[in-house]
């Protein structure tokens, strides 16, 4: 299922929320509505907590089936709250913060900002599960930003080369492909929430922005 919807007028929808095959993180006041709307769309429970005191889970958490990654200044009561779930929480341990902007994750793999440090790398893929690899993506370090990745697919910013499309395919181990989101914005990870059941787009993405979202990202659905 893939959905137009904004939070609160913002179409920034990966800022605010993250999610795996498992679960999402939202904001607190996300309101029962909208809750509501990720349910039906994500086909996972949803989690509302502040992340490090903040609504921008989107940026500060990352994760997959296996667990998720908090910022280091994340609140003690905030991680029980997500280990409730049954998953995996670790703090990363380092000055890099906003780990949801800086890496891509799925269930086969991850894609780390190049300067995460060994310690870091290592806690990503203990508590992933998977082979964490550091990159960039058409020049930016922000992997988390700049793309978005399912167990179905990568969408990426539209300047990813060639080179870097087969890199995310074998890192990710899932098909990858470039396009945009919110008529003409680049940074798609920040724009689009999405796992292998459905996707979210803010409500300005164009209809052949949409399409190119739904191929990228394995949904054959209709678009709502």
């Amino acid at each position: 299922m893939i959905r137009r919807v904004n939070l609160a007028g913002n179409p920034n929808l990966g800022v605010s929320i993250a999610v795996t095959d498992k679960l999402a993180l939202a904001p607190p006041n996300l309101g029962e509505k909208m809750v509501g709307v990720l349910e039906e769309c994500l086909q996972v429970p949803v989690i509302t907590t502040p992340i490090s005191g903040s609504s921008l889970a989107g940026a500060l958490a990352v994760g997959n089936s296996r667990g998720f990654l908090l910022s280091k200044y994340a609140f003690d009561k905030e991680i029980e709250t997500i280990k409730k779930s049954g998953l995996e929480v670790e703090r990363i341990p380092d000055r890099l913060t906003a780990v949801g902007n800086i890496i891509l994750a799925n269930d086969h793999g991850a894609l780390a900002n190049p300067l995460l440090s060994d310690e870091s790398i290592e806690v990503v893929s203990d508590t992933l599960d998977v082979d964490v690899v550091r990159g960039s993506i058409a020049k930016f370090k922000i992997n988390g930003s700049v793309a978005v990745s399912t167990n179905k697919g990568v969408l990426a910013h539209p300047s990813t080369t060639p080179e870097e499309i087969k890199f995310l395919e074998k890192t990710m181990k899932v098909p990858a492909d470039v396009g945009t989101v919110n008529q003409g914005t680049k940074l798609v990870g920040a724009g689009t929430v999405a796992n292998s059941n459905g996707v979210l787009v803010g409500e300005k993405t164009t209809g052949p922005e949409m399409a190119r979202i739904e191929e990228s990202l394995g949904f054959l659905e209709g678009l709502l």
